[in-house]
């Protein structure tokens, strides 16, 4: 049978969230998910506290979270130099995640920085990942258009591959930042480059409104996309976003479409139910 990743998002599910939950919290969700089989848990990240206050006891989370029976491999999200040194110290982190935007605007909102400088960023967490044993995902942000007018076309994107591809990016996902793609714009991506870079693993972040994770889903793999995030029960999502619907791509409905498609996901289902109970209780009671 044909396989797919599926990487679970917790801390984009949780990072958004104003009302502070505590690290015992955070700890026992995460453990939950550790269980189910997830290729990638995207458990934490290594930024400001003053941008992410949520985020701040990462470091913390990681020191109680009990690694010794999950096949999960943790990625945490950086984006400076100073974050991917921090995610460095610690051998249990494999992947290092630096969020790109193809958009000037979004670059700026997100980490700071102008594209060119934030090119030179990407550099150098690439150089710390190759000399700490770390791989980095690039994250393709605004991949499929952005609400802010800035210069974006299919060639645009094909163009940001390649230069990231020559960098040295090996994994790179391309992000529905806020829920603009559409099952053509996923398709053509997806199916020229995938075929054009084969040394570069592509991942779909897709965000989604309720109606149309199906098709976004669909096209993605049906184009040759192996990779997906999600979040569970779609929590999270971008702050930015302009339709209060939009959020992350729900894992169960990507589990529901690959057990049709007959595709395996090694994603165990009782752990999987149990850790969909977690997160009801947990956003219930902080979101």
């Amino acid at each position: 049978m044909e396989e797919v990743k599926l990487i679970e998002c917790p801390r984009d599910a949780m990072q958004g969230i104003r009302t502070w939950i505590p690290t015992e919290d955070k700890v026992k969700y995460l453990q939950s998910l550790l269980r189910c089989g997830f290729d990638t848990l995207d458990f934490g990240s290594f930024v400001s506290p003053k941008a992410i206050p949520q985020m701040k006891d990462t470091a913390a989370v990681l020191g109680k979270l009990d690694l010794s029976k999950t096949r999960s491999k943790l990625l945490a999200i950086v984006a400076n130099v100073r974050g991917a040194q921090d995610a460095c110290q610690y051998s249990e982190i494999e992947y290092l995640g630096y969020p790109f935007s193809i958009s000037e605007n979004f670059q700026m909102r997100n980490t700071h920085k102008t594209i060119d400088e934030s090119i030179v960023v990407l550099q150098e967490i690439l150089n710390l990942a190759n000399a700490n044993g770390k791989q980095v995902v690039a994250y393709l942000s605004m991949g499929f258009g952005n609400p802010y007018g800035d210069p974006w076309n299919v060639d645009i994107v094909g163009e940001w591959t390649e230069k990231l591809s020559d960098m040295g990016v090996t994994i790179l996902s391309l992000s529905d930042t806020v829920g603009t793609s559409t099952p053509d714009i996923i398709d053509y991506l997806f199916s020229n480059l995938i075929p054009r870079y084969p040394h570069i693993e592509f991942g779909a972040h897709l965000h989604t409104t309720p109606m149309k994770w199906h098709e976004k889903v669909s096209a993605a793999y049906k184009a040759g996309c192996r990779r997906f995030d999600g979040a569970i029960q779609g929590f999270g999502g971008c702050p930015m976003a302009k339709d209060e619907l939009t959020g992350n791509m729900p894992t169960e409905k990507m589990l529901s479409f690959f057990t049709a498609e007959k595709v395996t996901t090694n994603i165990n289902t009782m752990a999987f139910e149990s850790a969909h109970n977690e997160a009801t209780k947990l956003f219930g009671k902080y979101q």
